[in-house]
């Protein structure tokens, strides 16, 4: 059998960096997962590993060089004396058995912390094979692919946050609740609603944006309305209805309401994404019929010297 440094293709007096150099790349020529095909690899892959447990750790590579412990780690029969001290016990954490896929070596040997930092792998419970079978895991295989849809919701419900029915690919229809302070482009990730793959399914991501509205105006948190009025209504004061995502509301015009007043409907616009809702702002605008012969008479005999100049400040 050879020995443990010939294995690894080192000398006796190598240091620890080239102990793990030469396993490192050993590993990755004679991984099982490299070499399905070829059980010789996976014998030496065994081999080589075994080398590595010992060599890397000072004390059982102290024994071996002393001839105490043989390749395998096992305690040597002192004076050629077969039977040994404790009928051959192996040190703590050497490997015993098989190669790939027999008894794994103890826990916490060198190898399986290199393994992991070399094939990104995590190790199992204790004794486990990180690989499969006994001794290393196998690498995690794929998921299936996203698949990406878009998803125009309507102004009212956006505002609302209704929940929207999505049909997704294959025909299946979902539910899809829209989250608070969503804005245009905002992607919702629905996990497992992907393609199949042999890691499991893949992930829909949906791109959400807001219908235009042929009234409303999205304004941040903010939902602006234009809202025109009669001229009697603006100089006199009115309850007028204005509509909102949620249904129409009451708002009280005050008597000599300006053109271009906003008013503000409190929580009455989108949901905030920390909590609350913004607000309705209502821009008033006055209606001025055309071809109106008494207003036309009315303002003709209206004095007009005693009117202030709405525009002496500019």
């Amino acid at each position: 059998m050879a020995d443990l440094y010939s294995r690894l293709g080192i000398a006796r007096g190598a240091d620890e960096k080239a102990i793990k150099t030469a396993y490192r790349n050993l590993a990755k020529e004679l991984h099982p997962d490299r070499n399905k095909d070829n059980p010789e690899a996976a014998e030496r892959f065994s081999d080589v590993t075994k080398a590595y447990d010992i060599l890397a750790d000072k004390d059982s590579r102290a024994k071996y060089d002393r001839g105490e412990i043989d390749e395998n780690g096992d305690q040597k029969a002192p004076f050629g004396y077969g039977g040994g001290f404790g009928g051959g016990r192996p040190r703590p954490g050497a490997a015993r058995g098989g190669g790939f896929g027999g008894q794994s070596a103890g826990t916490g040997n060198f190898s399986d912390d290199l393994l992991n930092e070399l094939f990104g792998r995590r190790g199992g419970a204790p004794g486990d094979n990180p690989f499969g079978g006994a001794h290393h895991p196998q690498a995690r295989p794929p998921k299936g692919a996203d698949v990406l849809y878009n998803l125009a919701v309507p102004f009212e419900d956006a505002a609302e946050l209704r929940p929207q029915r999505v049909t997704l690919r294959g025909g299946k229809t979902i539910e899809v609740k829209l989250p608070r302070g969503f804005e245009d482009g905002q992607v919702l990730k629905l996990t497992g609603q992907g393609e199949t793959g042999a890691g499991g399914k893949g992930d829909a991501r949906i791109t959400l944006s807001i219908k235009p509205h042929k009234h409303f105006r999205k304004d941040g948190d903010d939902i602006r309305i234009d809202l025109p009025v009669r001229l009697k209504e603006a100089v006199l004061g009115a309850k007028v209805r204005v509509p909102t995502t949620s249904g129409s509301v009451m708002l009280t015009i005050p008597p000599g309401t300006n053109g271009g007043t906003v008013m503000r409907l409190k929580g009455k616009g989108f949901s905030k994404s920390s909590s609350g809702r913004g607000d309705q702002l209502v821009t008033i605008e006055i209606a001025i019929p055309k071809g109106d012969a008494e207003l036309e008479a009315f303002v003709k005999g209206w004095d007009a010297d005693q009117q202030r100049d709405p525009r002496a400040d500019l």
